[in-house]
């Protein structure tokens, strides 16, 4: 029985915009899947993410990313500036994007759905919980979820 969902024919492109190096190194090994292609790009602040969007500076040649995971407690420009630029900017805002954050508030969690958000990911406090819910992330992403084609393909 199909699931309607084709394979990956192409590496499933990541961002990863977080600044804490235990959760990049915690994400980037919850990420990996030997049966799926996957790019993971790693930036640390918000200035580095929207210049891997736009391909801007030492990102000229960045791939347009299939997912981003966002951290909103970043330097330079927090994960809601990335959020209002991505979602203000026509070449950017369907990019889907994950935030995982230590804030539980409502009001981070609300204003991040109003940003049109794909999901909202509290980081649990337990390492092995928080690398349970990066898998999860995971399996839903790589293996369920139809992408949008690449820019120059099937328009």
């Amino acid at each position: 029985m199909s699931t309607g969902v084709k394979a990956q024919q192409r590496p499933f492109q990541i961002l990863l915009v977080e600044d804490n190096p235990a959760d990049v190194n915690l994400t980037t090994t919850a990420l990996r899947d030997a049966t799926t292609a996957n790019n993971i790009h790693v930036v640390a602040d918000g200035e580095q993410a929207l210049a891997f969007l736009m391909q801007e500076g030492n990102y000229a040649s960045a791939p347009r990313p299939d997912l981003v995971l966002l951290d909103l407690n970043l330097p330079m420009k927090d994960g809601f500036q990335v959020l209002e630029a991505m979602k203000a900017n026509t070449l950017l805002n369907t990019i889907p994007v994950i935030v995982v954050s230590g804030s539980d508030r409502a009001s981070d969690i609300a204003r991040a759905y109003r940003l049109q958000v794909s999901a909202y990911l509290v980081k649990p406090l337990n390492v092995g919980d928080y690398f349970s819910a990066i898998r999860s992330i995971k399996e839903l992403w790589f293996h369920s979820v139809a992408l949008p084609p690449e820019e120059n393909e099937g328009t």
